[in-house]
């Protein structure tokens, strides 16, 4: 009898081991990041604490003047004074020149030649360039912008930039201070 019983339970007991799911589309953990940032739109938010420590500490700043150089970011924006790319030294910011929005330029790249670099550097290094870039314009605090160069440059230094409040983009972005 108890063997009959154990007969007719083993079946029940070994089905899970053959269950296999063939419907359904497999599963991912990644997304495509999208971006909520178009030429010419207000900024939905403020900019990150963690994004304006990095303008307003020279040493990012220095660090991302490095950086820009390293990465050839000459090459395109030819020391922010626009080339092949946009000039970094005016007011004109297409897509928002906050810290954060140029930081969003950096690592997701722009149609027609900015290309993305979200694979290709560290996140803070992508934050140190942005302010750097910020710097470029002249908007970022005269205590924090480097005032001389490490090797020679065509543009004067940083603290001796006029403000450029960036127009068409976010007005939001204008420079915080005196």
């Amino acid at each position: 009898m108890l063997l009959l019983a154990g007969i007719c339970l083993m079946p029940l007991t070994a089905c899970e081991r053959e269950h296999r799911e063939y419907a359904g589309a497999p599963k991912s953990d990644t997304a495509p990041q999208l971006s909520k940032l178009h030429p010419g739109a207000a900024a939905q938010t403020p900019p990150d604490a963690d994004a304006l420590h990095y303008e307003r500490n020279a040493y990012h700043i220095s660090q991302g003047g490095r950086l820009y150089r390293s990465y050839n970011c000459n090459g395109c924006h030819a020391n922010g004074g626009g080339g092949i790319g946009p000039a970094l030294m005016d007011d004109a910011w297409r897509y928002g020149g906050r810290i954060d929005q140029i930081y969003a330029t950096i690592m997701q790249g722009r149609p027609n030649g900015m290309p993305a670099f979200r694979d290709k550097i560290a996140p803070e290094q992508a934050w140190q360039i942005a302010a750097y870039v910020r710097a470029l314009s002249g908007n970022v605090p005269k205590d924090a912008a480097p005032s001389r160069r490490d090797g020679m440059a065509s543009i004067p230094p940083l603290t001796r930039i006029p403000r450029q409040t960036p127009k068409n983009g976010d007005p939001s972005a204008e420079p915080e201070g005196p």
